[in-house]
């Protein structure tokens, strides 16, 4: 279990059915025998503190879209920050059952294939506790049907019993072109139908439905009041949500209320080759070059011809996103959240320059690029975040042409393809390239175009750096420039903690470095 600093703690209670032990969980949708759920010790249960973890737990029927949401979901926390992950019953039961028949595997009347998804869903509920409580996660999205009362209250006593706040997200869908659309995109390309036609897929799937639909139990905003949950109804056209309890829970109202599955593609790029960018110098707020201004005239020719009408553009308020954007001869928006990384004291200098200016802020950038804060500037962790409200918009729009900066179609790129923050600060964002992106159901379709126009490259490889590494301490050779000579320290640099005072502004000294 996780320690008191970290928001749960374990204490002893009474024995919750009278005997002296915990009574035992079972996930079923029905009353057949139960299956138990293994909890660390029968006599400890845990405190849900402020802080603690999240259970985010989804309801519905088959073809809703709830595992498009919860994907989305996972995706989303994971990229401000969140560490987040998905367990899908499904695919617990497809690990289980290695060749899947019928729908009759989902019939109330089918015991042995009602024994084996309890089972799956127990074995999904140790993985969520292991990872809430042991592998550092803070949320986890329990992603199954959970259409019954019943098999809600198991998961809320299975939530008590190990201190996690659980938030239902219910998709409700009556229209019969989107669950048809639903069942095409996504269900027919399952493994389940490796080996049958669309008709007979599509068939079977229906089916499938059907054996839900008799117990399915919506959630209630009389019989839950208690629940937190947002109900989702119809795609997005209308929402219900009860009893908001944290931070957390509300920014996945506020995402989940921004989302929509309209089809359209969000175009990125980087503003024309600038003065500064052939300069080999980072940040500051030059002009375009002749190479620029020829790939701002290609980038118009290149989105007339995609032949979209609603389309939105973007910029930033630097000189050299604006003179891109001019050329388009459409209106434009300029945001000032789409600013370039503010390198700080470091702005307008060659890598070269900081390299031998600070050299100890080098060493560091190398060692972790996404969280490293440049002196009186930012980190990629910094431009994240303020980068949200534009995912946010980008989420509600349909079609878009962002016009930005390396740093930030990094971030941007990060959130749609799903990479991880130590992926994110090195992937390739060149010059005079469009990048379209194309949501699908389960993730994004990207296209590259190179709209050949020469332009220098301004990607750096990730480092191979001569440390001794651990998670958070580095051990490096790091030369220090004194009045007459160079010397060279070997000092354990905390990656989480500078020398109080120290700002980068100035040659470190061996006394702040530390031991």
């Amino acid at each position: 279990m996780r320690e008191v600093s970290t928001s749960l703690c374990q204490v002893h209670r009474p024995a919750v059915d009278g005997t002296g032990n915990v009574s035992p969980l079972h996930v079923s949708e029905s009353p057949p025998p139960p299956l138990w759920l293994s909890f660390p010790s029968p006599s400890l249960i845990a405190v849900c503190m402020t802080n603690c973890p999240t259970l985010i737990v989804t309801v519905g029927l088959p073809a809703r879209g709830k595992t498009y949401i919860s994907k989305k979901l996972t995706r989303y926390l994971n990229w401000i920050g969140v560490p987040t992950r998905e367990f899908n019953v499904g695919q617990y039961r497809r690990e289980f059952v290695k060749i899947y028949k019928s729908f009759e595997f989902f019939s109330p009347d089918n015991e042995e294939g009602l024994k084996i998804r309890r089972q799956c869903a127990s074995a999904a509920l140790n993985d969520v506790r292991q990872y809430l409580t042991e592998d550092a996660g803070q949320v986890a999205v329990f992603d199954a049907t959970n259409t019954t009362r019943e098999r809600r209250e198991t998961i809320i006593q299975f939530a008590e019993q190990n201190g996690f706040k659980v938030f239902f997200v219910e998709s409700v869908c009556e229209d019969p072109d989107v669950i048809q659309e639903n069942i095409v995109q996504v269900k027919l390309g399952s493994p389940d139908y490796t080996n049958c036609n669309t008709e007979e897929a599509a068939e079977d799937f229906m089916k499938r439905i059907k054996c839900y639909e008799n117990s399915y139990e919506p959630l209630d905003e009389v019989l839950d009041r208690d629940l937190s949950f947002i109900k989702i109804m119809d795609v997005g056209q209308r929402y219900l949500v009860n009893r908001v309890l944290d931070h957390i829970q509300s920014r996945i109202v506020y995402y989940l209320m921004n989302i929509h599955i309209t089809p359209r593609s969000i175009y990125l790029c980087r503003h024309g080759e600038s003065e500064l960018n052939v300069n080999g110098q980072i940040g500051g707020d030059s002009g375009l070059t002749a190479g620029g201004k020829e790939f701002a005239k290609k980038l118009s020719q290149f989105i007339q011809a995609q032949g979209i009408s609603d389309l939105k553009v973007w910029t930033s308020q630097m000189k050299r996103t604006i003179q891109t954007a001019e050329a388009l001869c459409v209106p434009y928006e300029q945001w000032k959240v789409l600013n370039e990384i503010d390198a700080g004291v470091c702005e307008e200098m060659m890598y070269e320059e900081i390299q031998d200016h600070y050299p100890l802020e080098f060493a560091l950038r190398d060692q972790d690029k996404y969280r490293y804060r440049y002196p009186k500037g930012e980190s990629y962790e910094d431009l994240v975040q303020r980068l949200e409200p534009v995912i946010m918009e980008l989420e509600r729009q349909e079609n878009v042409l962002v016009v930005c900066h390396q740093a930030v179609m990094r971030c941007l790129l990060a959130y749609f393809l799903d990479k991880t923050a130590e992926e994110l600060p090195y992937l390739k964002c060149p010059l005079h390239t469009v990048l379209k992106l194309t949501p699908v159901a389960y993730g994004c379709k990207v296209e590259s175009i190179s709209l050949n126009v020469d332009a220098v490259n301004t990607h750096r490889e990730r480092p191979e750096v001569g440390i001794l590494l651990n998670t958070h301490t580095l051990r490096h050779f790091v030369k220090v420039k004194m009045v007459h000579k160079w010397i060279y320290v070997v000092h354990n640099l905390s990656l989480e903690a500078r020398p109080n005072g120290f700002t980068g502004s100035e040659h470190p000294t061996p006394g702040c470095l530390g031991s």
